[in-house]
């Protein structure tokens, strides 16, 4: 079953074309990832997708519904989460603060009802905590709980902005270089992270990434790009010795 599609999609910034022609889709359950060099448009699609940026042309379809004009407020509603290279946290709130935050687009309760914190918003802010809750332990995040981000280590920020995500409870979730910065041993972590996601929580995962060894070990299917055009598409294997991948990323032919 496809749970994402693009179309044929672009997009100019000025006379530059960061995004050309581009179509793909996404299957439900699956951890479909982006790779290629810098400025080949990876992170433009997501922000496409998030609707940061409007398409200057094609279609974006999720669960069969045209999402190509659909406000960037709608998006996270309509089941769409996603993290950044950056990590974009609030520094001087807690973890559990930060993780609140993702469950902002569930809220349901009027301003007049908060304001006299009414039983039915205590009874939703339960709710919302109990899913925190959920997400705490599924990241293993626990001890850190009351801890103000701006004293946790980066790697730990990096699970934190994961698991804010998560606390959207999306079906599809973007990770954009969910690597970057950190270790080899904290990425291996990240990895299981992203392969129980997939697993144990049944979410669809498009993943932008430059380090390999993590996109070998969680992606079902890989999509190469190159000046904001498709390369390759297929497995990470078939990916990765394809003659035009080999050559945008080396500079050279692959092998016979």
């Amino acid at each position: 079953m496809i749970l994402f599609q693009a179309e044929d999609i672009s997009v100019r910034f000025g006379g530059i074309r960061a995004v050309d022609s581009v179509s793909f889709d996404v299957r439900k359950g699956e951890v479909f990832s982006i790779i290629g060099p810098n400025g080949a448009g990876k992170t433009t699609i997501f922000n496409l997708i998030s609707r940061i940026y409007n398409a200057t042309s094609g279609k974006l379809s999720f669960e069969d519904k045209d999402i190509t004009l659909t406000p960037s407020w709608r998006i996270a509603s309509l089941g769409i989460a996603r993290t950044f290279q950056n990590i974009e946290l609030f520094p001087n709130a807690t973890l559990l603060q930060n993780l609140l935050i993702g469950r902002h687009c569930h809220s349901r309760v009027g301003f007049v009802s908060q304001l006299a914190f009414l039983p039915s918003v205590r009874r939703a802010e339960l709710a919302h905590r109990e899913k925190v809750e959920d997400v705490i332990a599924f990241l293993g995040l626990q001890r850190y709980r009351n801890t103000l981000i701006a004293n946790l280590p980066y790697g730990v920020r990096k699970v934190v902005e994961l698991g804010r995500a998560l606390c959207i409870e999306p079906k599809l979730l973007l990770l954009d270089e969910p690597s970057s910065g950190l270790n080899v041993e904290e990425t291996e972590g990240m990895g299981f992270w992203v392969e129980d996601i997939k697993k144990d929580l049944g979410i669809t995962v498009i993943m932008v990434e430059h380090d390999m060894a993590l996109v070998n070990q969680v992606s079902d299917r890989v999509m190469a790009l190159n000046y904001g055009k498709v390369l390759a598409m297929g497995t990470p294997l078939e990916v990765q010795t394809h003659p035009e991948v080999v050559k945008a990323y080396l500079g050279g032919e692959v092998a016979a």
